[in-house]
């Protein structure tokens, strides 16, 4: 499928974490994503991802156009990002922070813990002609070998 637009050349540099308000009391800890904070986007969609079976494997795509936010909001797992050369490898284990992922990174999800739930904050809402599923095409957009 051709798409209007061209795959965006974002770089690694522009992922990182992303620490959220958090407020801690004897009755617990409030956490607030809101598009006023520190979140680069505005906030469009948010989903989560929870009963993850040992041993999967999430994402495995990037986007033209949609950024997004990941938070472990229980557990952990290791998100892999990668603009097609160089790879790098976050473990998200904080409720309070959440790895930014710009349009035009390919993202993947794995080493689930027991009871993991992931958090997503999208810029907006689905669009399958958004997504690049095939890693091999992934890299011919961004004009890797």
């Amino acid at each position: 499928m051709k798409h209007d637009i061209p795959h965006p050349r974002t770089s690694l540099t522009q992922c990182r974490i992303i620490s959220l308000s958090s407020h801690t009391d004897e009755n617990g800890t409030f956490t607030l994503a809101q598009n006023d904070n520190n979140i680069p986007f505005a906030i469009k969609r948010v989903f989560f991802t929870y009963q993850i079976p040992a041993g999967a494997y999430r994402g495995g795509h990037s986007h033209y156009r949609e950024e997004q936010l990941i938070v472990a909001a229980a557990g952990s797992f290791d998100v892999d990002i990668t603009d097609g050369t160089t790879r790098v490898r976050y473990t998200l284990n904080n409720p309070r922070e959440g790895l930014y992922v710009p349009p035009g990174i390919w993202r993947s999800l794995s080493n689930f813990s027991d009871g993991s739930i992931v958090l997503a904050m999208s810029s907006s809402d689905f669009d399958e002609a958004d997504y690049v599923r095939d890693y091999r095409n992934f890299l011919k957009l961004r004009g890797c070998k």
